[in-house]
């Protein structure tokens, strides 16, 4: 068996301690400011278009399957606000609060295997007790409780449609996880099929904009003292011990 190689990360000697209290404080007068402006994140992305040339030069040696799809978003949506080599970036689109499409995919095995490559966002707040639910349901949904976001990550729109109107039901009651499942391979198949499958075709439910956000709270004023009393002794301590060799040599 070949040995294998352990990564490790040691950010012990990344920042002397007066580097890291201002690199926390620049981010903590950051939040502040966000928090007292009430600020929700901005699209400035839209500000920029692409022209359509730009955008198919970028896609011109992706694998075949994410080259069609970002045609068909093309001509659905008009091209990309930005785009890097490897992926499309499309802001406020449709229902859509952001859409990614990537030239990598991801190995998904439900309900049929596939590759993942296309990601869609929305405004929508799933509580802390429900998240294992969603992740029960489909591993390519993912909720970012902080920002109030959540993703659902497949080969299709539709397919993100319907995840999303999962979600939905799952969070309000309505299904199971091992219901949703359920119902999204029949929706699936029926889709593929060209049958009415409502689930696939819509977001069946009005889609937040904004106010999403668990930012928690602040609970770090115990710790500063209890870490300040640590530090003043370690203080004590190191002068103590320097003091002991010192009479020791």
């Amino acid at each position: 068996m070949p040995n294998e190689q352990r990564r490790e990360i040691d950010t012990s000697k990344d920042l002397s301690t007066g580097e890291r209290l201002v690199t926390t404080g620049r981010a903590v007068v950051q939040g502040v400011g966000r928090g007292l402006s009430s600020e929700h994140e901005a699209s400035q992305g839209t500000q920029y278009r692409m022209d359509r040339s730009e955008a198919e030069a970028v896609i011109g040696e992706w694998p075949e399957p994410q080259k069609q799809l970002a045609l068909q978003l093309i001509e659905k949506y008009g091209p990309p606000n930005e785009a890097s080599r490897t992926a499309l970036f499309w802001y406020n689109n449709g229902p859509w609060k952001r859409t990614v499409l990537s030239s990598d995919s991801v190995q998904h095995n439900w309900p049929t295997p596939h590759t993942d490559f296309l990601s869609q966002y929305i405004d929508y707040r799933v509580p802390p007790q429900m998240v294992g639910m969603i992740s029960q349901f489909d591993g390519s949904i993912i909720v970012d409780r902080t920002r109030g976001e959540v993703l659902a990550r497949c080969d299709s729109e539709a397919a993100n449609v319907l995840g999303m109107n999962m979600v939905h039901e799952i969070v309000t009651g309505k299904r199971t996880d091992e219901d949703a499942r359920h119902t999204s391979e029949q929706s699936t198949v029926a889709w593929n099929l060209g049958r009415s499958a409502p689930y696939a075709e819509r977001l069946l439910f009005d889609v937040p904009e904004g106010g999403t956000e668990d930012l928690d709270k602040s609970e770090i004023s115990g710790a500063i003292l209890q870490q300040a009393a640590g530090k003043a002794k370690d203080i004590v301590t190191g002068e103590h011990t320097e003091a002991t060799d010192r009479k020791s040599a």
